[in-house]
């Protein structure tokens, strides 16, 4: 309990002249990415006052494949129409350019979009449900004590030009690098640097990739690589521990001159770095909670961020919503610890999973290339978790052969840590 809230006891005393009520929101929220927007959806739906903060207009761009799998899907507001670009039903991999082998399936696997339109979508709903947008607005500090906060039920956020906004409760979906991660104390444990290039094809190359994905495992430890089609474009990125920025840009130049495209001029050429908490890492403090990107939640293995913005999104705006109405900061700190659980509980468990098929990944690259393209078992469960009928934490509870192949690796990691010297 002591990494949650660590400002919870800290609130000032009553101060002699306090806000009137309408001047306070319910929820403020940092950020109108996918988490951001979706902790907006769920408090203005509960029928809280909500201001949804972004620095920059909407819409606007983000490095990212852009799948939305199973779990992705079942996160969206209700009736919202997700504008896929092409629905995936096949999968090529790779090993570095070569063995490679395609699997298919009748049923879609995922769904492809571009982020601009998705998370302008996404801000649609939470404007529809009563949540009120302000753009251009960069938050640079967030105060729970001090002479910018009038009692000790309200968050100060203080934006770049010096106004205060005043909230309840504050939700941090800013981003990994965000000022609310900061302000929570948010621990990283992994970064990865992700390089990616929109190039526009002719309408024969579309035609190739139409309906189909590739997915390279790469030359250099925990790499891959991807090719995502979006009409007549295609989304080709590469992502890999950061610290080799060089053999990064490398091998997505190598990757996309093997594939024939190195004569097709890109329209945007974009990087980005992504981290994932540590386990310890906090996800709230006093009456301020973060989710997406801002606390570190995304699968270590793939990467996979939608899904997990979406689905601690909803909850942070839930929780949210308890922690505003919370007249004391013991029941406000309840509240939050609620929320870090219900994370925990769930994201949690596949973050820890996907850092064992991560080491596993590392080590033997090869072998779980064979055992995906020649082993049907594990081809199902890669369709399953990409369908979202089941996840990779129900894949290793379920299935006693992964149970023990994951064992294995911890075991024979935990033999190499120990055998040095």
């Amino acid at each position: 309990m002591s990494s949650e809230n660590a400002d919870a006891g800290r609130e000032p005393d009553e101060s002699s002249s306090k806000p009137q009520e309408s001047s306070v929101w319910d929820v403020v929220v940092v950020g109108a990415g996918p988490a951001g927007a979706s902790a907006a959806y769920a408090a203005a739906v509960a029928g809280r006052r909500v201001l949804l903060l972004e620095k920059a207009e909407i819409p606007r761009y983000k490095t990212c494949g852009g799948g939305i799998i199973g779990f992705s899907r079942d996160s969206l507001p209700p009736g919202f129409e997700l504008p896929l670009k092409d629905r995936i039903h096949a999968v090529t991999f790779s090993l570095n350019g070569k063995l490679s082998r395609t699997r298919r399936s009748r049923r879609m696997l995922f769904g492809l979009i571009n982020r601009p339109e998705f998370d302008a979508g996404l801000v649609e709903e939470a404007q529809k449900a009563g949540a009120e947008l302000r753009t251009g607005a960069a938050v640079t500090r967030v105060e729970q004590h001090g002479t910018a906060v009038p009692d000790r039920r309200t968050v100060a956020v203080v934006l770049a030009g010096g106004e205060t906004v005043l909230a309840r409760a504050v939700v941090g979906a800013d981003g990994s690098a965000g000022r609310i991660g900061a302000h929570v104390g948010v621990k990283l444990d992994q970064v990865d640097l992700g390089l990616e290039a929109e190039i526009p094809v002719p309408e024969t190359v579309a035609e190739d990739w139409a309906g189909r994905v590739l997915i390279d495992w790469g030359p250099m430890p925990g790499s891959y690589g991807w090719v995502f089609p979006k009409g007549d474009t295609l989304t080709v990125g590469v992502i890999s521990a950061r610290g080799d920025g060089a053999g990064t840009k490398r091998y997505l130049e190598d990757f996309v001159g093997r594939l024939g495209l190195a004569g097709f001029e890109p329209t945007v050429s974009s990087g980005h770095l992504t981290r994932c908490r540590s386990d310890d890492s906090p996800l709230s403090r006093g009456r301020v909670v973060v989710c997406g990107d801002a606390a570190g939640l995304l699968e270590p293995w793939t990467r996979e961020g939608i899904s997990f913005a979406l689905r601690s999104g909803r909850l942070a705006g839930e929780w949210a919503v308890r922690i505003a109405e919370s007249h004391d900061a013991v029941d406000a700190r309840r509240q939050a610890l609620n929320y870090a659980f219900a994370i925990k509980a769930g994201l949690g468990v596949e973050m820890s999973v996907g850092r064992r098929m991560l080491r596993l990944f590392e080590r033997r690259p090869g072998v779980l290339h064979a055992v995906l393209t020649g082993f049907r078992p594990a081809w199902n469960a890669f369709a399953g978790v990409t369908r979202g009928t089941t996840s990779l934490a129900e894949l290793v509870r379920s299935h006693p052969l992964a149970q023990r192949a994951l064992h294995a690796m911890d075991r024979q990691g935990a033999d190499r840590v120990s055998s040095r010297p």
